[in-house]
Protein backbone atom coordinates (compact mmCIF):
# COMPACT_ATOMS: atom_id res chain seq x y z
CA UNK A 1 0.00 0.00 0.00
CA UNK A 2 1.05 3.32 -0.80
CA UNK A 3 0.39 5.96 2.13
CA UNK A 4 1.17 9.55 2.38
CA UNK A 5 0.75 10.61 5.76
CA UNK A 6 -0.18 14.47 6.67
CA UNK A 7 2.88 15.81 4.44
CA UNK A 8 4.10 19.36 3.63
CA UNK A 9 6.36 20.52 1.19
CA UNK A 10 7.58 24.14 0.86
CA UNK A 11 10.32 25.02 -2.08
CA UNK A 12 10.98 28.58 -0.32
CA UNK A 13 8.78 29.88 2.92
CA UNK A 14 5.49 29.23 1.43
CA UNK A 15 4.49 25.61 2.00
CA UNK A 16 3.06 24.70 -1.83
CA UNK A 17 1.73 21.44 -0.11
CA UNK A 18 -0.50 21.68 3.03
CA UNK A 19 -1.18 18.38 5.20
CA UNK A 20 -1.54 16.04 2.52
CA UNK A 21 -3.11 12.40 3.34
CA UNK A 22 -3.51 9.81 0.67
CA UNK A 23 -3.48 5.85 0.68
CA UNK A 24 -3.38 3.48 -2.29
CA UNK A 25 -4.11 -0.43 -2.31
CA UNK A 26 -1.67 -2.41 -4.49
CA UNK A 27 -3.06 -2.42 -8.46
CA UNK A 28 -5.11 0.54 -7.84
CA UNK A 29 -5.05 3.96 -10.10
CA UNK A 30 -5.31 6.83 -8.54
CA UNK A 31 -5.89 10.03 -10.43
CA UNK A 32 -4.90 13.38 -8.83
CA UNK A 33 -7.07 16.50 -10.69
CA UNK A 34 -7.17 20.35 -10.04
CA UNK A 35 -5.93 23.65 -11.73
CA UNK A 36 -2.21 24.70 -13.39
CA UNK A 37 -0.22 25.08 -10.05
CA UNK A 38 -2.22 23.51 -7.29
CA UNK A 39 0.62 21.02 -6.94
CA UNK A 40 -0.31 17.86 -8.89
CA UNK A 41 3.70 17.48 -10.36
CA UNK A 42 5.05 18.34 -6.70
CA UNK A 43 3.26 15.86 -4.88
CA UNK A 44 4.53 13.23 -7.76
CA UNK A 45 8.07 14.23 -7.00
CA UNK A 46 7.57 13.79 -3.35
CA UNK A 47 5.95 10.20 -3.30
CA UNK A 48 9.34 9.60 -5.72
CA UNK A 49 11.72 10.81 -3.30
CA UNK A 50 13.07 13.67 -5.29
CA UNK A 51 12.71 16.43 -2.51
CA UNK A 52 12.85 16.48 1.38
CA UNK A 53 9.69 16.93 2.95
CA UNK A 54 9.10 19.76 5.91
CA UNK A 55 6.18 17.20 7.89
CA UNK A 56 5.36 14.08 7.60
CA UNK A 57 5.71 10.82 5.90
CA UNK A 58 5.46 8.68 2.63
CA UNK A 59 5.62 4.28 2.97
CA UNK A 60 5.18 2.19 0.50
CA UNK A 61 4.06 -1.14 2.40
CA UNK A 62 6.93 -0.84 5.20
CA UNK A 63 9.57 1.06 3.33
CA UNK A 64 9.69 4.68 4.44
CA UNK A 65 9.92 6.83 1.04
CA UNK A 66 13.41 9.56 2.00
CA UNK A 67 14.49 12.34 -0.15
CA UNK A 68 17.94 13.49 -1.40
CA UNK A 69 19.29 13.67 2.39
CA UNK A 70 19.41 9.96 2.79
CA UNK A 71 20.14 8.91 -0.90
CA UNK A 72 22.86 9.68 -3.23
CA UNK A 73 20.68 9.34 -6.03
CA UNK A 74 17.37 10.69 -5.11
CA UNK A 75 14.51 8.31 -6.30
CA UNK A 76 12.77 5.31 -4.83
CA UNK A 77 14.55 1.48 -7.20
CA UNK A 78 10.89 -0.01 -6.84
CA UNK A 79 9.25 3.28 -8.60
CA UNK A 80 9.29 4.75 -12.01
CA UNK A 81 8.51 8.42 -12.58
CA UNK A 82 7.61 10.09 -15.83
CA UNK A 83 8.36 13.63 -15.81
CA UNK A 84 6.68 16.03 -18.79
CA UNK A 85 10.23 15.95 -20.23
CA UNK A 86 11.04 12.67 -21.50
CA UNK A 87 14.72 12.25 -20.90
CA UNK A 88 15.47 10.33 -24.07
CA UNK A 89 18.82 10.02 -25.73
CA UNK A 90 18.31 11.40 -28.67
CA UNK A 91 21.07 9.63 -30.69
CA UNK A 92 20.20 6.10 -30.02
CA UNK A 93 17.29 4.41 -31.72
CA UNK A 94 13.66 3.94 -30.04
CA UNK A 95 14.45 0.72 -28.90
CA UNK A 96 17.90 1.04 -27.50
CA UNK A 97 16.22 3.90 -25.84
CA UNK A 98 13.32 1.51 -24.24
CA UNK A 99 16.11 -1.42 -23.64
CA UNK A 100 18.48 0.84 -21.96
CA UNK A 101 17.84 -0.37 -18.09
CA UNK A 102 17.33 -3.86 -19.31
CA UNK A 103 19.70 -6.56 -19.02
CA UNK A 104 21.73 -7.83 -21.61
CA UNK A 105 22.55 -10.89 -20.17
CA UNK A 106 19.44 -12.66 -22.13
CA UNK A 107 19.81 -11.25 -25.29
CA UNK A 108 16.95 -13.14 -26.70
CA UNK A 109 14.31 -12.00 -23.89
CA UNK A 110 15.36 -8.38 -23.83
CA UNK A 111 14.76 -8.13 -27.51
CA UNK A 112 10.94 -9.78 -27.13
CA UNK A 113 10.62 -7.13 -24.35
CA UNK A 114 11.62 -4.29 -26.29
CA UNK A 115 8.94 -5.80 -29.02
CA UNK A 116 6.17 -5.83 -26.16
CA UNK A 117 6.50 -2.59 -25.03
CA UNK A 118 6.37 -1.25 -28.29
CA UNK A 119 3.39 -2.70 -29.06
CA UNK A 120 1.72 -1.31 -26.19
CA UNK A 121 2.57 2.25 -26.86
CA UNK A 122 2.37 2.03 -30.76
CA UNK A 123 5.73 2.76 -31.93
CA UNK A 124 6.88 -0.93 -33.13
CA UNK A 125 7.46 0.57 -36.66
CA UNK A 126 10.22 3.22 -35.32
CA UNK A 127 12.09 0.72 -33.37
CA UNK A 128 14.94 1.66 -35.83
CA UNK A 129 14.87 5.40 -35.85
CA UNK A 130 17.05 7.56 -33.85
CA UNK A 131 14.85 9.29 -30.97
CA UNK A 132 16.06 12.92 -32.23
CA UNK A 133 14.26 12.38 -35.36
CA UNK A 134 10.61 11.56 -33.41
CA UNK A 135 7.73 13.95 -32.60
CA UNK A 136 7.08 15.17 -29.14
CA UNK A 137 3.93 12.26 -29.06
CA UNK A 138 6.37 9.82 -30.04
CA UNK A 139 9.03 10.54 -27.76
CA UNK A 140 6.22 10.63 -25.24
CA UNK A 141 5.15 6.75 -26.11
CA UNK A 142 8.84 5.69 -25.95
CA UNK A 143 9.15 7.44 -22.75
CA UNK A 144 6.05 5.88 -21.45
CA UNK A 145 7.43 2.33 -22.50
CA UNK A 146 10.87 2.74 -20.97
CA UNK A 147 9.12 3.11 -17.37
CA UNK A 148 7.67 0.36 -17.84
CA UNK A 149 10.85 -1.90 -18.87
CA UNK A 150 11.14 -3.61 -15.55
CA UNK A 151 8.12 -3.08 -14.21
CA UNK A 152 8.06 -0.84 -11.23
CA UNK A 153 5.85 -1.68 -8.17
CA UNK A 154 4.04 2.26 -8.78
CA UNK A 155 4.49 3.95 -11.60
CA UNK A 156 4.22 7.97 -11.22
CA UNK A 157 3.05 9.92 -14.13
CA UNK A 158 2.64 13.43 -14.54
CA UNK A 159 0.67 13.79 -18.13
CA UNK A 160 1.26 10.79 -19.73
CA UNK A 161 -0.62 11.72 -22.68
CA UNK A 162 -0.49 15.61 -22.99
CA UNK A 163 1.35 15.43 -26.51
CA UNK A 164 -0.14 12.60 -28.14
CA UNK A 165 -2.66 13.18 -31.00
CA UNK A 166 -6.43 12.60 -30.12
CA UNK A 167 -6.83 9.69 -32.41
CA UNK A 168 -4.25 7.75 -30.85
CA UNK A 169 -4.89 8.88 -27.14
CA UNK A 170 -7.65 6.71 -26.43
CA UNK A 171 -6.34 3.41 -27.78
CA UNK A 172 -3.05 4.29 -25.69
CA UNK A 173 -4.89 4.58 -22.84
CA UNK A 174 -6.42 1.45 -23.11
CA UNK A 175 -3.42 -0.34 -23.40
CA UNK A 176 -1.31 0.90 -20.75
CA UNK A 177 -3.95 0.99 -18.37
CA UNK A 178 -5.30 -2.22 -19.09
CA UNK A 179 -1.64 -3.44 -19.10
CA UNK A 180 -1.04 -1.85 -15.43
CA UNK A 181 -4.27 -3.99 -14.34
CA UNK A 182 -2.85 -6.96 -15.26
CA UNK A 183 0.66 -6.28 -13.94
CA UNK A 184 -0.90 -5.03 -10.46
CA UNK A 185 1.17 -1.82 -11.36
CA UNK A 186 -0.02 0.52 -8.56
CA UNK A 187 -0.41 3.91 -10.58
CA UNK A 188 -0.36 7.47 -9.37
CA UNK A 189 -1.31 10.29 -12.44
CA UNK A 190 -1.48 13.77 -12.46
CA UNK A 191 -3.61 14.81 -15.64
CA UNK A 192 -5.77 17.84 -16.94
CA UNK A 193 -8.17 15.48 -18.49
CA UNK A 194 -11.03 14.20 -17.06
CA UNK A 195 -10.92 10.95 -19.50
CA UNK A 196 -8.07 9.57 -17.47
CA UNK A 197 -10.30 10.16 -14.50
CA UNK A 198 -13.70 8.52 -15.54
CA UNK A 199 -12.83 6.15 -17.39
CA UNK A 200 -9.69 4.49 -15.80
CA UNK A 201 -8.93 5.84 -11.97
CA UNK A 202 -10.21 3.42 -9.66
CA UNK A 203 -9.98 7.15 -6.92
CA UNK A 204 -9.68 10.85 -7.45
CA UNK A 205 -7.94 13.30 -5.25
CA UNK A 206 -8.97 16.92 -6.32
CA UNK A 207 -5.98 19.28 -5.36
CA UNK A 208 -6.51 22.83 -5.00
CA UNK A 209 -4.07 25.45 -3.89
CA UNK A 210 -1.76 22.88 -2.43
CA UNK A 211 -4.34 20.89 -0.33
CA UNK A 212 -6.76 18.01 -1.04
CA UNK A 213 -10.13 19.15 -1.01
CA UNK A 214 -11.97 15.83 -1.70
CA UNK A 215 -11.30 12.15 -2.95
CA UNK A 216 -12.97 9.23 -3.56
CA UNK A 217 -14.22 7.32 -6.56
CA UNK A 218 -14.68 9.30 -9.81
CA UNK A 219 -18.17 8.76 -10.46
CA UNK A 220 -19.53 9.89 -7.54
CA UNK A 221 -17.34 13.04 -7.29
CA UNK A 222 -18.50 13.43 -10.52
CA UNK A 223 -22.00 12.88 -9.72
CA UNK A 224 -22.16 15.13 -6.83
CA UNK A 225 -19.39 17.93 -7.36
CA UNK A 226 -19.43 19.37 -3.88
CA UNK A 227 -18.70 23.46 -5.75
CA UNK A 228 -18.19 24.51 -8.99
CA UNK A 229 -14.65 24.24 -9.07
CA UNK A 230 -14.79 20.39 -8.91
CA UNK A 231 -17.27 20.16 -11.24
CA UNK A 232 -15.49 22.30 -13.95
CA UNK A 233 -12.76 20.11 -13.85
CA UNK A 234 -14.48 17.33 -15.62
CA UNK A 235 -15.91 19.36 -18.41
CA UNK A 236 -18.32 22.41 -19.31
CA UNK A 237 -20.91 23.60 -16.00
CA UNK A 238 -23.62 25.12 -15.74
CA UNK A 239 -24.78 26.73 -12.36
CA UNK A 240 -28.37 26.97 -12.04
CA UNK A 241 -31.16 27.75 -9.37
CA UNK A 242 -33.65 24.14 -9.03
CA UNK A 243 -36.11 24.04 -5.95
CA UNK A 244 -34.35 27.22 -4.50
CA UNK A 245 -30.95 25.69 -4.34
CA UNK A 246 -27.87 26.24 -6.42
CA UNK A 247 -27.02 22.79 -8.65
CA UNK A 248 -24.18 22.27 -10.52
CA UNK A 249 -25.48 20.78 -13.82
CA UNK A 250 -23.25 19.27 -16.93
CA UNK A 251 -24.92 20.30 -20.51
CA UNK A 252 -25.64 16.61 -21.24
CA UNK A 253 -28.06 16.98 -18.19
CA UNK A 254 -29.97 19.77 -19.95
CA UNK A 255 -32.94 18.91 -22.42
CA UNK A 256 -35.00 20.93 -24.60
CA UNK A 257 -38.77 20.59 -23.75
CA UNK A 258 -41.76 21.91 -24.21
CA UNK A 259 -42.58 24.37 -21.58
CA UNK A 260 -40.53 25.16 -18.19
CA UNK A 261 -39.76 27.95 -16.00
CA UNK A 262 -35.72 28.13 -17.67
CA UNK A 263 -36.09 29.33 -21.11
CA UNK A 264 -33.16 30.48 -22.79
CA UNK A 265 -31.88 32.64 -25.96
CA UNK A 266 -29.67 30.36 -28.22
CA UNK A 267 -26.22 32.54 -28.94
CA UNK A 268 -24.16 29.47 -30.84
CA UNK A 269 -24.24 26.31 -31.82
CA UNK A 270 -21.46 24.18 -31.53
CA UNK A 271 -21.27 20.83 -33.71
CA UNK A 272 -19.34 17.77 -31.65
CA UNK A 273 -20.15 14.87 -33.71
CA UNK A 274 -22.82 13.26 -32.06
CA UNK A 275 -24.53 15.79 -31.23
CA UNK A 276 -24.60 20.13 -30.64
CA UNK A 277 -22.71 21.81 -27.59
CA UNK A 278 -25.22 24.77 -27.67
CA UNK A 279 -24.26 27.81 -26.18
CA UNK A 280 -27.59 30.10 -24.61
CA UNK A 281 -28.26 33.37 -22.69
CA UNK A 282 -30.24 33.15 -19.67
CA UNK A 283 -30.74 36.24 -17.86
CA UNK A 284 -27.20 37.84 -17.59
CA UNK A 285 -25.41 34.09 -17.24
CA UNK A 286 -24.25 32.30 -19.69
CA UNK A 287 -25.47 28.42 -19.66
CA UNK A 288 -24.29 24.90 -21.72
CA UNK A 289 -26.52 22.32 -22.75
CA UNK A 290 -26.64 19.75 -25.47
CA UNK A 291 -28.94 19.14 -28.11
CA UNK A 292 -29.31 16.10 -31.18
CA UNK A 293 -30.15 18.76 -34.49
CA UNK A 294 -28.50 22.76 -34.59
CA UNK A 295 -30.36 25.47 -33.36
CA UNK A 296 -31.30 29.10 -34.28
CA UNK A 297 -29.36 32.07 -33.17
CA UNK A 298 -31.74 33.95 -31.68
CA UNK A 299 -34.52 31.53 -30.57
CA UNK A 300 -36.14 30.87 -27.03
CA UNK A 301 -36.32 27.34 -25.64
CA UNK A 302 -37.09 25.70 -22.35
CA UNK A 303 -34.85 23.38 -20.88
CA UNK A 304 -35.18 20.95 -18.14
CA UNK A 305 -32.33 18.99 -15.85
CA UNK A 306 -33.22 15.20 -16.67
Amino acid sequence: MLSVQNITFSYIDTPNLHSISLSLTKGKNLALIGESGCGKSTLLKLIYGLYDLDEGQIFWNDIEVLGPKYHLIPGMPFMKYLAQDFDLMPFITVAENVGKYLSNFYPEEKKARIAELLEIVEMTEYANIKAKYLSGGQMQRVALARVLALEPEVLLLDEPFSHIDNFRKNSLRRKLFGYLKEKGITCVVATHDSTDVLSFADEVAIIKEGKIIESGIPKFIYDNPRDKYVASLFGDVNEIEINGEPKFVYPHQLKVVLNSDLKVEIVNSYFRGSHYLIEAKYGNRILFFENDTILENGEVVCLKKV
